[in-house]
């Protein structure tokens, strides 16, 4: 069921705590962690603490909680002191997506060509 914890989900276990991640900031519906691969200087993920599949249920299930993760990318840009950053959400395993819980890549701290790659 959308929003309810998933017993084999990486995201979910580190939401609860069961799973350690190198945690920056946590709001009541949020938690932003660094990428274990990152793919810039700066990659943190912030993910909302509810489970939804992939950003299209996300935003479908819960506009606000959409909104909260979006919110927080901002949030953690600026903590993180970046002028220039981008926002990717993987949505499907021909996007890239590996980890079925929705999740916002942050990526900055060196120039980001488009397209990337």
């Amino acid at each position: 069921m959308a929003g309810e914890p998933q017993d084999d989900c990486l995201f979910c276990k580190i939401v609860a705590g069961q799973v350690p991640a190198t945690i920056v900031r946590e709001t009541k519906t949020t938690v932003a962690f660094r990428d274990i691969n990152p793919q810039a200087p700066t990659h943190i993920l912030v993910i909302p603490r509810a489970h939804h599949r992939d950003a299209a249920a996300l935003a479908a299930a819960d506009p606000a909680l959409a909104a909260d993760v979006l919110r927080e990318t901002q949030a953690v840009a600026d903590e993180e002191k970046l002028d220039s950053y981008r926002i990717v959400f993987n949505t499907g395993s021909g996007a890239g997506q590996t980890v079925w819980h929705a999740h916002a890549h942050v990526l900055g701290g060196r120039g980001l060509q488009w397209p990337p790659g």
